[in-house]
C-alpha cells in the first residue's frame, strides 16, 4: 500500500491478537513498528518477529492509563524509530458480566483502560503529528460500541465514547493534517474473546452462536482486522475522514 514503507506507527496492545496481527502487516509493508503494551513479554516477542521478517520495531512496555508512562514510552519509541506518523488505539480489556452486579471499581479499571488510555494517546501523539502537518490515528473500537453487548454495558459505553471522540477530534485537527478513523471489529478470536466467553460448554456453546450468527460462519481472525488497518494509515485512504468501520463479517451492517 502507498505510503506505509518506513514511517514509524505505535501501537497500543501489540503484544497479542489484534494488536499483534496488525503490527506485522504494517512489518510486511516495511513500516517502523513501535510497540506498546502492558504486557513486556508479549510485546518483545512482536517485536522479535518483526524483527525476524526483516522490519523495524521497538517494544516500550507501558500501562496506557498513566500518561506519564506513555509519555516516556512514546519519547523511546520516536527516539529508537524516528517521529511518529502513525497511530493504532487498540489496547482494551473487559470482565463480562451483568452491568447490575458489577461495582465502581470495575467501571474504573475498564474507563480507565478503554476510554482514559486512547484519550492519553492522543493527547500525546496528535500534537507532535500537527507540528509536521501529518499523521493518520485508527481507534479500535467494537461493535460492541455501535450495536451493544449484554455483559457489556461499561466496556460499550467506553467504545461509543472513543468512536465519538474521534469524530469530535478529527473536526478539529483534519485541516491540520491529522486524519482520525475508528475500526470497529465484530466478535473475534482474540485473548479478549476467549476471557469473555470462558471456557468449556460455556464458551463452546457462545462461540458456536456467533459462528452460526455471522453470515461468513466464523469468528474474526487478526489480520481480517489488520487489513483495514493498514489500508486507512495508508496514503490510499487519505480522502477517508471520521468514518467508523465494522469489520464483522457481515453481522453487523451499517449503512
Amino acid at each position: 500500500m502507498k505510503g506505509l514503507e518506513g514511517k514509524v506507527f505505535v501501537i497500543t496492545g501489540a503484544g497479542s491478537g489484534i494488536g499483534r496481527g496488525i503490527a506485522l502487516r504494517l512489518a510486511e509493508e516495511k513500516a517502523r513498528i513501535g510497540i506498546i503494551d502492558l504486557n513486556a513479554d508479549g510485546a518483545a516477542e512482536t517485536a522479535g518477529m518483526i524483527e525476524r521478517a526483516g522490519a523495524m520495531a521497538f517494544s516500550a512496555p507501558a500501562d496506557i492509563v498513566s500518561y506519564e508512562a506513555v509519555v516516556e514510552a512514546v519519547n523511546a519509541i520516536e527516539a529508537a524509530l524516528g517521529l511518529v506518523h502513525g497511530l493504532v488505539n487498540n489496547a482494551g480489556w473487559d470482565q463480562a458480566m451483568p452491568f447490575l452486579v458489577t461495582d465502581t471499581a470495575l467501571w474504573k479499571k475498564i474507563i480507565d483502560i478503554n476510554l482514559y488510555g486512547p484519550l492519553n494517546l492522543h493527547h500525546i501523539v496528535v500534537p507532535r503529528m500537527i507540528e509536521r502537518g501529518i499523521g493518520r490515528v485508527v481507534n479500535i473500537a467494537s461493535d460492541a460500541g455501535r450495536n451493544g453487548s449484554s455483559g457489556e454495558a461499561v466496556y460499550s459505553a467506553c467504545k461509543a465514547g472513543v468512536t465519538a471522540f474521534g469524530k469530535t477530534l478529527c473536526r478539529e485537527v483534519s485541516r491540520k493534517g491529522v486524519i482520525i478513523n475508528t475500526v470497529c471489529p465484530g466478535p473475534s478470536d482474540t485473548p479478549l474473546f476467549a476471557s469473555f466467553a470462558g471456557e468449556g460448554e460455556q464458551g463452546a456453546r457462545l462461540r458456536a452462536g456467533l459462528e452460526k450468527a455471522i453470515p461468513l460462519g466464523r469468528l474474526g481472525q487478526p489480520e481480517d482486522i489488520a487489513g483495514m488497518v493498514a489500508f486507512l494509515l495508508s496514503d490510499e485512504a487519505g480522502f477517508i475522514v471520521g468514518q467508523t468501520i465494522s469489520v464483522s463479517g457481515g453481522l453487523t451492517m451499517h449503512g
